[in-house]
């Protein structure tokens, strides 16, 4: 069905295309990822553009008061068009390009937020926000993967981990902005704040004119030569005869050679009996990140300060810190995972995660007392403004649990899950259905965490709790070390039936050819057939890659 979408559209792709590519370009990789990471910056937008506004005066009485169900509603509402528009952005994106890709989550983007800041009830509200998260779900999908076809191969790992510190950035500025409009009396307030949002989707609309399309999909199309003289223009300042721009494109073809592979790859591929085990593990993994409560903490810090006896300003200003946490602590995760390895820091950040849950259960258990008259049916308890420490105390939980999530969980599961198919032929299939779990779970959550609030206030964050503990036996169990690997050790490991604790220390028992060498192979071939090819020449490609494949 793909395949004669791609077909039908085609020509109208090429012209698109060339039409974007009339105004001059930008081939500095840092300014291309600012530009493409923008949509993990309204991603961040939108997840903290109503953490700001639910709590406020003028947010429950214009929308009357909206109770645990429906205010889990409009908070998840984001989280269900991103679902929607993860699942349809490749209908877009491989006929059409990346590029237009990012235009559309732009304009989508725009309107929704158009429609939020203008909106007369909960309805226009809610479907403002779906569609600005079908515009997320579009970028969320597009962007990691433009940015790894785009980037330099030595400076792939850094412009990926841009899209997590965009999303991250995106929720701090929203929430700083959220507070300074949250000053104004009235409902200019939140309207004022979500008409901000279009500024990013501007950003992004206008940016897209500057960046240059993906060499890769270029390839795929059959324009080589423009795909070619992009990868030297990013890698060597149009240098084609650099040694990096060769290997670069021979990577490319022996990208497409596999992709050719996979067409024959399905959704149901990923559930034979060769594959099954990788897909529960990596459908898991993003189920476990959703479980661990980070996203209580993000949509409805809010309401758990409350608890914590924080109100007004005093509660905003205790929140902005937890979102500039965030920030920082996604940093160092980035060279931690390649230093440390990624069951390490699964398993202790799990752990760490748990203690702050109970620690946070046991101290609003301990020293909360009701609150009837809160005003709001989510938030029944609170600790008294006179305990202050135990209210500290609470707010430490919350703190050092964003610090445990941001430093592990929050950056690493998205590195795992695109390491730990160990099979480029059915990695992107792979990826778009682990991460449709990890986007249904989003918005599980963030529609029943209010009720959970509601009905068992603080033994919320002991489910949460439990969770971290149970995800941390099932990495010690299930989830086997991935770093250093190639993608061909790491099939190597799942047919040999390695046990996961054993898996760091494990070596292939089949010789894996060199890369680079794989590489320069095919950089020669490239090189002989003058890009294009011949069929003979494409098949001898293909047996060359089997034959040093296992």
């Amino acid at each position: 069905m793909s395949s004669k979408i791609e077909k039908a559209f085609s020509g109208p792709a090429l012209r698109l295309s060339n039409y974007l590519d009339k105004l001059p370009k930008i081939h500095n990789v840092y300014f291309i990822a600012s530009i493409s990471t923008i949509a993990g910056l309204m991603f961040g937008f939108d997840i903290s553009s109503m953490s700001a506004f639910i709590g406020s005066d003028p947010y429950i009485q214009y929308f009357n008061n909206p109770g645990a169900d429906m205010q889990g509603f409009i908070t998840s509402s984001m989280s269900l068009g991103s679902f929607f528009g993860a699942l349809s952005s490749s209908f877009v994106s491989e006929p059409f390009g990346r590029r237009l890709s990012l235009i559309i989550c732009s304009w989508l983007w725009m309107i929704g937020a158009a429609v939020q800041s203008s909106a007369q009830n909960r309805a226009q509200l809610i479907i403002g926000r779906i569609i600005s998260g079908f515009g997320v779900g579009f970028g969320s999908s597009v962007a990691p993967i433009y940015g790894a076809e785009i980037s330099p191969r030595k400076r792939r790992g850094t412009i990926n981990g841009f899209f997590q510190f965009s999303v991250t950035l995106g929720i701090m500025i929203m929430f700083y902005i959220g507070f300074g409009v949250g000053q104004i009396n009235g409902v200019a307030s939140f309207r004022i704040g979500w008409a901000i949002q279009i500024v990013p989707g501007l950003l992004l609309f206008i940016g897209c004119f500057f960046i240059p399309e993906s060499p890769r999909w270029l390839a795929k199309q059959g324009r080589w030569e423009q795909a070619e003289q992009i990868v030297a223009n990013i890698q060597s300042s149009g240098n084609h005869e650099d040694d990096d721009v060769k290997v670069e494109i021979a990577e490319i073809k022996e990208q497409l050679l596999i992709d050719e592979a996979a067409k024959s790859v399905g959704y149901a591929t990923l559930f034979r009996k060769k594959y099954i085990v990788r897909t529960f593990t990596a459908m898991s993994s993003q189920v476990w990140q959703q479980m661990t409560g980070m996203n209580v903490m993000m949509y409805y810090i809010v309401y758990i300060f409350q608890m914590a006896g924080y109100s007004g300003n005093a509660n905003l200003v205790a929140s902005s810190i937890q979102y500039v946490l965030n920030v920082v602590c996604t940093i160092p995760a980035l060279l931690l995972f390649d230093k440390v390895g990624r069951r390490p820091l699964l398993i202790g950040g799990a752990l760490m995660m748990m203690c702050w849950q109970f620690g946070l259960a046991g101290t609003l258990g301990a020293r909360s007392v009701p609150w009837p008259d809160s005003g709001n049916e989510s938030v029944n308890i609170r600790i008294p403004e006179n305990d202050k420490t135990a209210s500290n105390g609470a707010i430490a939980c919350c703190y050092l649990f964003v610090c445990s999530f941001a430093s592990t969980w929050g950056v690493g599961i998205w590195v795992y899950c695109s390491e730990v198919w160990g099979d480029n032929r059915i990695s992107q299939r792979g990826n778009a259905l682990s991460t449709s779990a990890n986007w249904i779970l989003n918005f599980a959550i963030a529609m029943y965490t209010p009720a959970g609030f509601k009905n068992i206030s603080w033994r919320t964050y002991i489910i949460y709790g439990v969770m971290c503990l149970c995800m941390a036996i099932h990495v010690y169990f299930g989830f086997p070390e991935t770093r250093g690997k190639r993608l061909e050790e790491i099939g190597q490991m799942w047919d040999e039936k390695v046990p996961a604790w054993r898996s760091a220390s494990w070596q292939p028992s089949i010789p894996i050819v060199d890369e680079t060498e794989l590489a320069r192979k095919l950089s020669i071939e490239h090189k002989e057939e003058g890009l294009m090819g011949e069929d003979t020449n494409s098949d001898r490609g293909v047996k060359d890659i089997e034959s040093n494949s296992v």
